[in-house]
């Protein structure tokens, strides 16, 4: 058995590690509630440590590489301010004449945006589905069951933390929020489909 190729890549996410560990420090050196920043970046310190355990035997493509590290921004973003207070939503509400800030749901786009590649990804390299429609069916599951999961999370959060938890679910008082998360999720999903499939079909050929 010939041992394994080292990724040449490996300078380049050393790097982007470096960077996203360096913001994430900065996003929780003052952030608006302390707690709600945990729960926000928890996701970061779970995947990003999973994601060095098994790249020596399961490398991820660079386009998903950069759509993890494009989602642990918006993450932490979000923590630091909380979702309904985030500047850059501020100014969207006001161009568009919405009633609320609208950056949780970008948040959510995301959730469905990078999962759908995550997956994608997966269902290819392991041959698990041939068909091409089966593919886009199978990757749309994954993606609104991670939001469900995610929702599910939410309620066990308001369960058990009770006021403490309103900056983290960021309803901002729509009845809704549940159901339009999970839609925006579903549409993220759908336009990472529709945007990427062959630039992540280039990708994955050229996987070291």
């Amino acid at each position: 058995m010939s041992p394994p190729t080292t990724d040449p890549r490996r300078g380049w996410l050393v790097a982007g590690t470096v960077v996203l560990v360096v913001m994430l420090v900065v996003s929780g050196i003052a952030p608006h509630e302390r707690l709600t920043w945990l729960l926000e970046v928890f996701p970061i310190l779970v995947v990003v440590p999973l994601l060095w355990a098994t790249h020596a035997r399961f490398p991820l493509t660079t386009l998903l590489y950069v759509l993890v590290f494009v989602h642990a921004l918006v993450l932490m973003l979000g923590g630091a301010y909380t979702y309904a207070r985030v500047p850059i939503g501020f100014e969207v509400a006001d161009l568009l004449g919405l009633d609320r800030n609208p950056y949780d749901k970008l948040g959510h786009f995301m959730q469905g945006f990078v999962p759908a590649v995550a997956a994608r990804e997966i269902l290819v390299r392991g041959a698990h589905v041939t068909g091409r429609r089966m593919l886009v069916f199978l990757v749309l599951c994954v993606v609104l069951a991670v939001s469900a999961c995610y929702e599910l999370l939410e309620w066990a959060a308001a369960l058990g933390l009770g006021a403490d938890a309103d900056s983290f679910l960021g309803t901002q008082g729509d009845p809704w929020d549940t159901q339009s998360d999970m839609f925006l999720a579903l549409i993220g999903g759908i336009a990472a489909l529709a945007l990427l499939t062959r630039r992540h079909d280039r990708h994955l050929a050229r996987l070291p």
